[in-house]
């Protein structure tokens, strides 16, 4: 019980200090065209003509995209002269991961409790036979 309660107390100490950084990358997912993005983005560097291109938007309306999914620390851009880079940066999406699993972990052993006490209530209860005669 002890380490459960130390392992709470860091979970949530940990999702305090990095709050800020979790509310950038959850907003950044909540938009389709920047999620997207990063999908294109996972396989290799794009110029950000080339994660415009599929989307009717200008340049503009896909570089604050793209602002967003930087400030998130989703991606890095790189200029090269009038070329702008951009390429994935996995790092916070593994911390949401982080955050989202600790959740998972936590319903799916409540769930496998709430599995244990209906079977169980399901074993004390009489059954009635095929023919609906009572035991």
């Amino acid at each position: 019980m002890v380490d459960y309660c130390l392992a709470i107390f860091i979970f949530n100490l940990m999702v305090e200090l990095n709050a800020d950084a979790l509310n950038s990358v959850f907003h950044a997912l909540g938009d389709a065209t920047r999620r997207q993005m990063l999908a294109e983005l996972s396989r290799g560097e794009r110029t950000v003509g080339e994660l415009a291109e599929p989307f009717d938007m200008s340049l503009a309306a896909a570089s604050k995209h793209i602002k967003t999914l930087e400030k998130a620390g989703l991606i890095r851009r790189e200029v090269h002269g009038r070329t702008h880079a951009c390429r994935l940066d996995p790092g916070p999406l593994a911390s949401a991961a982080e955050w989202l699993g600790h959740y998972a972990r936590f319903w799916t052993g409540r769930l496998d409790a709430l599995e244990l006490i209906l079977r169980k209530e399901d074993e004390d209860i009489p059954h009635r036979s095929d023919k609906g005669e009572k035991p």
